[in-house]
């Protein structure tokens, strides 16, 4: 799969996770009447993270907002404000990664900055699907809790002859539409990373190169400029003399009036 498929690919699954991360926030179903040994089946009742429903036989629905905030269990405010955060970074993700995209030229973009922008939309689709499916998945478990809580409940008295009517909750769609929409969303993301890679420039690797003159006198190398004022094997033992104007041997065949005394 070629770097532009699967940018491409990443960006309408991770948009169709977005929009079905949306849906399933807005949705009433999430939780919904278990109709199994209810001899009442006139009146069906579901809820929603922003309201509760009631629906009667005859087809008349009436829906009820949660007028209170701290009235609320904690955990159904923590599944609030996780569908909330992966909205929000699912849609920044989404602004970033449509000028990221590589079948799209906005001025003089260089690919190192739509490989950056692919990069970061994709770590925040990552973790906008995280949050939805975490969120789903706290409310699925707290219906499982609670139901099995209320059906514990229903069997009192008379060594649990008597069987008392208590209205019990399981999946509604909503759950369903939100685990699909976030697992679109992460793959969605993963993919944008994995196609960073291909729109990142590939580094090319300079080695130094030494060059040796052909003459005895001067060596250049990578390191520096060298210079030698003396042939044979024996000039590495002579000394210099007087900021190199004289060497060892002119010292000693030319000697100066200090040494007479």
């Amino acid at each position: 799969m070629s770097t532009t498929t699967c940018q491409v690919v990443g960006f309408l699954l991770s948009l169709l996770g977005l929009a079905g991360c949306i849906a399933a926030t807005g949705m009433d179903m999430w939780s919904t009447q278990d109709l199994y040994d209810n001899p009442v089946t006139s009146v069906f009742q579901y809820e929603g993270l922003w309201r509760s429903c009631v629906r009667q036989s005859s087809g008349f629905t009436e829906c009820r907002p949660y007028f209170t905030i701290l009235g609320l269990p904690a955990m159904l405010q923590a599944v609030r404000a996780l569908m909330i955060v992966g909205i929000v970074l699912g849609a920044i993700s989404l602004l970033v990664s449509i000028f990221a995209l590589k079948c799209i030229r906005i001025g003089s973009m260089e690919d190192a900055a739509k490989a950056n922008m692919t990069l970061t939309s994709g770590i925040m689709f990552i973790i906008s699907g995280l949050c939805a499916i975490v969120g789903v998945s706290v409310f699925a478990n707290m219906l499982v809790t609670n139901f099995w809580m209320s059906t514990a409940n229903m069997y009192t008295g008379m060594g649990g002859m008597v069987q008392t009517i208590q209205t019990r909750y399981t999946f509604g769609s909503a759950l369903f539409v939100g685990w699909v929409a976030g697992g679109l969303t992460l793959i969605g993301g993963v993919m944008m990373c994995i196609a960073c890679r291909g729109l990142a420039p590939e580094e090319t690797n300079y080695k130094a190169v030494s060059y040796h003159a052909s003459g005895h006198n001067l060596a250049y190398k990578s390191g520096g400029f060298k210079a030698s004022t003396a042939f044979g094997p024996n000039s590495k033992n002579k000394k210099i003399y007087d900021g190199g104007a004289r060497t060892e041997d002119e010292v000693q065949s030319h000697p100066s009036k200090y040494d007479y005394v």
